[in-house]
């Protein structure tokens, strides 16, 4: 079965990693390569697994554009500006045994190291992928 991973951030947590003053402190460049080379270990070993079927980070979300509205009024607002709104960053879709095997790949990105205040807060959501329509009726 496969299982998509996906874990959050706000445009906030995106400029702390850049460097930038947010209010909170700034990520060092040894916690940015800490994190990195904890991503690419984690990435490698699911791959070596034969668990990892893609993995991608999202870029920072003032890059996001939101379509929504009804009809014939759509709308279009660039950024939903996320210092205050988490939103996906990135994702990671496994092929493995059971959900509770999804759920202990999900747990591991709990170790990758961050500033206490990102790792306090972070969290990921564990979802299975439908294979087919749903059923209704």
């Amino acid at each position: 079965m496969k299982y998509m991973i996906l874990s959050y951030g706000s445009q906030q947590d995106y400029d702390g990693m850049a460097g930038k003053d947010t209010g909170k402190p700034a990520w060092t460049a040894a916690e940015v390569a800490a994190m990195v080379e904890f991503m690419t270990d984690f990435n490698n070993r699911l791959e070596q697994s034969g668990e990892l079927v893609e993995t991608r980070g999202l870029a920072d979300p003032v890059h996001t554009r939101r379509i929504g509205g009804t009809g014939d009024a759509p709308f279009v607002t660039d950024g939903p500006y996320a210092e205050t709104q988490e939103v996906l960053a990135g994702y990671w879709i496994v092929e493995c045994e059971s959900f509770d095997r999804a759920t202990e790949i999900a747990a591991e990105l709990g170790k990758c190291p961050a500033p206490a205040h990102i790792g306090d807060t972070a969290y990921a959501d564990v979802r299975p992928i439908a294979e087919a329509p749903p059923e209704f009726g």
